[in-house]
Order: C-alpha cells, then sequence, then structure tokens
C-alpha cells in the first residue's frame, strides 16, 4: 500500500484587518466582550472582486506548490473543502483548476464545514492509498464576512469569523510509520440545525423572498450552548482515537493543531490532555474562525514558526456544522 505526506503548506489572508474595535463601532459590543467569549481580537475580511474563495485558495496553493518543489503538471488531482464557494454551482475546485492551469484532472468539493479541510485531506489520503494519484492539491478556503450581519441582530455570530485559505501538498511516499498515519471522520446530522445556514435553500419554491431577507433567515444560526457541549466531548474522543488506532498515549503527542472555532474550546481541549501551550497550535485572536481554512493556515503558521519538526507526532482536529467532527494524526 502506498502512503501519504504533507510536502508544502501555504496560506492567504486578506490585506483588510478587522478589529473588535472596529465592530464596536458598527455594533453594540466591546473588545473585551468578544475576547473574553471567543478569544478573538482581530480578523481578515476580504475585498471584494479580488479576494474570491478561489482565488484566496489559488494564491495559497501556489505558495505550497512552491515549498513543494510543484509545478501544475505534477498535480494530479485538487480536493477543495468550503462551505462559501464563488458560485452555487460549479464548486471552486474546477476554478482553482483553470487559474492555475492543471489540465484536465479530477476535482472533488467536499462541503463539511469546520470539518472540511480534515476531511479533504482523508479523501487525498485515501486515492494516494489505492494509487490513484501521487500528488494531490487540498484547499481550505473561506469567505465567510459578507454571509453576517454587522450588527445588533447579528453580533453573536458576526464577531467570530473571518476570511482566508491554507492549502497543501500531499504526496505518495513509501517510508511506513511517516507521513499521514490515519484519519478518523464522524458525523451525526440529528443536530444539522443547530449551526446552520438554510436559507436560501432548494427545499422551498422561492429560494428567497423579500420577508426572508426582513427577517433575518438568510443569515446563519447557532445554537452556541449545545455546539459548545459537543465540541468538548467529541474532539477529545476523536483525538484519543487516532492516537489509540496507531498504539500511542497522550503523552506521545508533539503537537495538536485544532480547528479554530473558540479559544475556550481549544482551552478546554488542552485541559483535558495536560498540554503545554508549546504543543498547541492557537491563533484563533488573529484571524478568527475561518472555518475549513482554519487548520490549513494554522499548520502553516505554525511550521514556518519552527514549531513542527521532523519526527513530530502531530494531531489535527476539528468539529463543526453537521455535527461533524475529524481527526488527522501525521508523523512529521
Amino acid at each position: 500500500m502506498h502512503h501519504s505526506k504533507i510536502t508544502g503548506l501555504g496560506f492567504y489572508v486578506p490585506e483588510e484587518v478587522v478589529t473588535n474595535a472596529d465592530l464596536s463601532r458598527m455594533m453594540d459590543t466591546t473588545d473585551e466582550w468578544i475576547i473574553e467569549r471567543t478569544g478573538i481580537k482581530e480578523r481578515r475580511f476580504f475585498k471584494e472582486g479580488e479576494d474570491t474563495v478561489s482565488e484566496m485558495g489559488k494564491r495559497a496553493a501556489e505558495i505550497a506548490m512552491q515549498r513543494a518543489g510543484k509545478k501544475a503538471a505534477d498535480i494530479d488531482m485538487v480536493v477543495f473543502a468550503t462551505l462559501s464557494p464563488d458560485y452555487n454551482f460549479p464548486g471552486c475546485g474546477v476554478l482553482v483548476q483553470a487559474k492555475l492551469g492543471l489540465g484536465h484532472i479530477p476535482c472533488i468539493d467536499v462541503r463539511q464545514q469546520c470539518g472540511g479541510f480534515i476531511y479533504a485531506l482523508s479523501v487525498a489520503d485515501q486515492f494516494i492509498k489505492t494509487g490513484f494519484a501521487r500528488t494531490i492539491l487540498v484547499i481550505g478556503s473561506e469567505v465567510q464576512s459578507n454571509v453576517m450581519e454587522i450588527s445588533d441582530r447579528g453580533r453573536n455570530m458576526a464577531v467570530i469569523f473571518g476570511d482566508g485559505a491554507g492549502a497543501c501538498i500531499v504526496e505518495s511516499h513509501d517510508e511506513p510509520g511517516k507521513g499521514i498515519l490515519s484519519t478518523h471522520l464522524h458525523a451525526d446530522g440529528s443536530f444539522a440545525t443547530d449551526l446552520s445556514l438554510q436559507h436560501p435553500g432548494s427545499r422551498l419554491k422561492n429560494r428567497v423572498t423579500h420577508e426572508m431577507i426582513d427577517n433575518g433567515d438568510l443569515l446563519p444560526t447557532m445554537n452556541g450552548k449545545m455546539v459548545f457541549a459537543h465540541a468538548v466531548k467529541y474532539f477529545p474522543e476523536v483525538i484519543r482515537e487516532a492516537l489509540h488506532a496507531n498504539n500511542y498515549e497522550d503523552k506521545d503527542l508533539d503537537l495538536l493543531i485544532p480547528h479554530q472555532a473558540n479559544a475556550r474550546i481549544t482551552a478546554a481541549v488542552q485541559k483535558e490532555f495536560n498540554l503545554p501551550d508549546s504543543k498547541v497550535v492557537s491563533n484563533i485572536h488573529k484571524y478568527g474562525n475561518t472555518t475549513a481554512a482554519s487548520i490549513p493556515i494554522a499548520l502553516t503558521e505554525a511550521w514556518q514558526d519552527g514549531r513542527v519538526k521532523d519526527g513530530d507526532l502531530i494531531c489535527l482536529a476539528a468539529f463543526g456544522s453537521g455535527f461533524v467532527w475529524a481527526s488527522a494524526l501525521i508523523r512529521w
């Protein structure tokens, strides 16, 4: 069986920095209130006509490809994770394929929200294991600032989310015990509406009406208490699932890179595993929750900062809308 490893990383975030102070001038909130509840100090907002989801994904991909020493002709497949594609259809995978001149390679789009990047990484891992592909481009990219209402009505979610993209190159290799050791994917659709954006959707004759707009039905909704309770339960479970599947214990973990959902969730998971700050990556204070982009951005930053070392045992973990939760264990 073939094995897979990450050989290149890249990320891109828009130039516009939006601080908590900026938001406090547009809604009834404060810097202290946002930091206490989320850990976020600032986030990035996209520039219309420039920072589309596919364009940001392309820019992150170019960096990852350059670092991996790969040209367009080397890429066998694209797996693109996002909940905020440029168009309702087609997906962003084919848009990036065209932007990068990748030829007629297959493109897969993954809609698993905050778990999207790990799901996409797992898809790439399976295709490499079967020998279908040798080099796969995996991207997580989001524009969410324009689906939030920057107002008192939309405050609870508007302060959380930001825009950005991350990417990695996943390659086939023949060294057992290194690279992506395993991935673990789960879902529970019975909680689907606890974190969702239900309109516009295909189940109604009129996908968008003036009444929906007036009522705020085109805004995402979240049952924060329910999300938090499930996140602090399933994060540790799926991390330990990955460790135990590979005969490791909690103490063997060198670096945990969780989805950047909320600093309080990350802190709860860190406490559960008794990990020092040096073993947990958290950058939510700079970028907010970038959903499918958060893990590849955090992984790339950690690598750039020298926190990812050869031989390290690294766990990526995510929980989000669906509900979905997932992990990937990597020997770097």
